[in-house]
């Protein structure tokens, strides 16, 4: 077994990604906020709140010391966040005052924008921990599925390509291919703009207006990604890639998505606060909605679909008003 990495953050997919490293040779100190998850990982090998039914692989230490964790950067070795989009300032903070973690690989493992300060995760990263080197992982990938061992393929993202793509052979195995980009904030983006238009396709599935409208939906919404995408910096090759398309057509298509799921149950009529209040995990795109249509409103970006969206989780629509307005919008040449 050969060197070891540290993820901070045993959700599902942290969980998910522990297991994917221990594949690629890697050892992993796996960091829990909770101690009696830390205690069940240990004693039972299993993730029975977040991931139930997989065993995890010897080379998994799981965690409640937060220092232990951090500390493979001493040995320059990459430290994975795992943590919720909306958690990542709050935890890079506590990795500096409460770990001493000055530098090293920041590998960002969420998809989202920050809600209070409009940030991108990188960005986060280069205001907390000045000295880090923030890299971004994103692409189509369900939790369940890459810690079974089934096949997917993602990006990965530095600002260095080298850099990354040093990272993503270390981090690679068969079942878990890894693509290098240096188009951070395009990576960025697509992870991002998927969970909110990935509501959008929830909603026209549990309305039940047909695979037509959703196959409509869904071209538009990419459409959407795009012109934002490019707007904020991002090439339009990483936008038709693995970051963007690929993890949108997943996470806009199964019941598996979080983002998905939560559209589906809001189109069939129930109150967003109990969907969430029945849940231990996070669908980034309720928070991420707000962020991309303030910035789109910036830039006069034409966001219908993600305005939509805004509207609904912020209680000041509901589905069906936002649907006859979509259905309203005047007729335009389609690449205009």
């Amino acid at each position: 077994m050969g060197e070891t990495v540290g993820i901070i953050g045993a959700g599902a997919w942290g969980t998910a990604l522990a297991m994917s490293c221990a594949r690629a040779g890697l050892k992993v100190v796996l960091w829990a906020r909770e101690p009696e998850l830390v205690e069940a990982m240990r004693t039972r090998r299993e993730n029975v709140r977040y991931l139930p039914g997989v065993k995890l692989a010897e080379a998994i230490r799981p965690t409640g010391g937060l220092a232990e964790a951090a500390a493979v950067v001493a040995d320059e070795a990459p430290l994975l966040l795992a943590t919720p989009a909306q958690a990542t300032r709050e935890m890079l903070r506590r990795l500096r005052d409460e770990a001493g973690v000055a530098h090293g690989r920041i590998v960002l493992c969420a998809k989202g924008l920050e809600q209070a300060r409009r940030r991108l995760l990188a960005d986060i990263v280069r205001e907390e921990l000045t000295q880090a080197e923030p890299l971004v992982l994103s692409g189509p990938s369900f939790a369940s599925e890459v810690a079974r061992g089934l096949p997917a393929a993602v990006t990965l993202a530095a600002e260095d390509i080298d850099t990354a793509r040093n990272l993503a052979r270390l981090l690679s195995h068969p079942a878990f291919r890894i693509y290098s980009s240096d188009d951070m904030v395009g990576v960025q983006l697509g992870g991002a703009l998927k969970n909110v238009l990935a509501i959008a396709c929830g909603i026209v599935e549990g309305k039940g207006l047909g695979d037509s409208a959703r196959a409509a939906l869904l071209t538009r919404a990419f459409a959407e990604m795009v012109r934002f995408g490019r707007a904020l910096g991002a090439r339009p090759e990483t936008l038709t890639g693995l970051s963007g398309l690929g993890d949108l057509m997943l996470t806009a298509t199964s019941a598996q998505s979080r983002n998905y799921s939560l559209g589906l149950e809001l189109g069939r009529g129930r109150p967003l606060a109990d969907i969430l209040g029945e849940r231990i995990t996070v669908a980034e795109g309720v928070f991420t909605a707000q962020v991309v249509v303030e910035l789109a409103r910036e830039r006069d970006i034409d966001m219908p679909i993600s305005e939509s969206v805004h509207r609904i989780v912020s209680g000041e629509s509901d589905p069906d008003a936002e649907m006859t307005r979509l259905l309203s919008r005047p007729l335009k040449d389609e690449t205009a």
